[in-house]
């Protein structure tokens, strides 16, 4: 089954750019160590991810009464931001949360991807 795993988080996170090199390095080391995890384990795949822009980067897009408007800055005011995704291939639920232990302490909401064919 694929699962959509996005990254939260609640704005006690320092910003990466205020991290020192040694604080990124070991926040990066973390990430690598989820992916050799997936790589281990049978059935496990990780298919996509990346890291994402912050909130203030972000551009939300309505339509209404087929009118498109673009608005700068978050779809909602918020504490939590969305901090990155990954799209994984793993064999039930269980298995995904032991290895996304292995990623910093984000929250994350994991979501189910539907199969639509």
């Amino acid at each position: 089954m694929k699962y959509l795993v996005l990254l939260v988080g609640d704005g006690e996170e320092a910003p990466w750019s205020s991290l020192s090199a040694d604080e990124q390095a070991a926040l990066m080391q973390k990430f690598g160590e989820f992916g050799a995890a997936c790589t281990a384990r049978e059935g496990v795949a990780i298919l996509g991810g990346e890291a994402l822009g912050g909130p203030e980067d972000a551009t939300v897009m309505r339509t209404r009464a087929g009118s498109v408007t673009l608005t700068e800055g978050p779809y909602a005011e918020a504490l939590e931001g969305l901090g990155g995704f990954y799209l994984v291939e793993s064999p039930d639920l269980d298995t995904l949360v032991e290895l996304l232990q292995a990623l910093p302490r984000y929250d994350m909401q994991i979501s189910p991807v539907l199969d639509m064919a």
